[in-house]
């Protein structure tokens, strides 16, 4: 059975490929089949998992896996949460999140 995982991360890919071969489940990432990364418009971590897994369905016709994760900091009211990735843009457009724990540390 192939299912693809909505994610161009190939370190995630890798995970869960080790994780579900054991069990007959071969994961291909949404890179491999130059699936776009759609916008993240959901306003919780599940909502914008759902939305790329139906994406990445739509455009491949094949089951689809998706997470989506972020950093929720209580003393920031559960900020960057959803908008964790976007924190950690620096001035430059790169994701680093080193600059990201520091916004968060400062």
């Amino acid at each position: 059975m192939k299912v693809v995982l909505a994610s161009h991360n190939a370190g995630k890919v890798k995970e869960f490929q080790e994780y579900f071969r054991p069990h007959g489940i071969d994961i291909v990432s949404a890179s491999d089949l130059n699936v776009s990364e759609p916008e993240e418009t959901g306003k919780t971590f599940e909502d914008n998992a759902i939305l790329k897994a139906r994406h990445t369905y739509d455009t491949t016709g094949l089951p689809a896996l998706a997470d989506d994760s972020g950093i929720c900091v209580w003393s920031l009211n559960g900020e960057p949460g959803i908008y964790s990735a976007r924190w950690a843009e620096s001035e430059d457009g790169t994701r680093d999140f080193k600059y990201a724990m520091k916004k968060v540390h400062d």
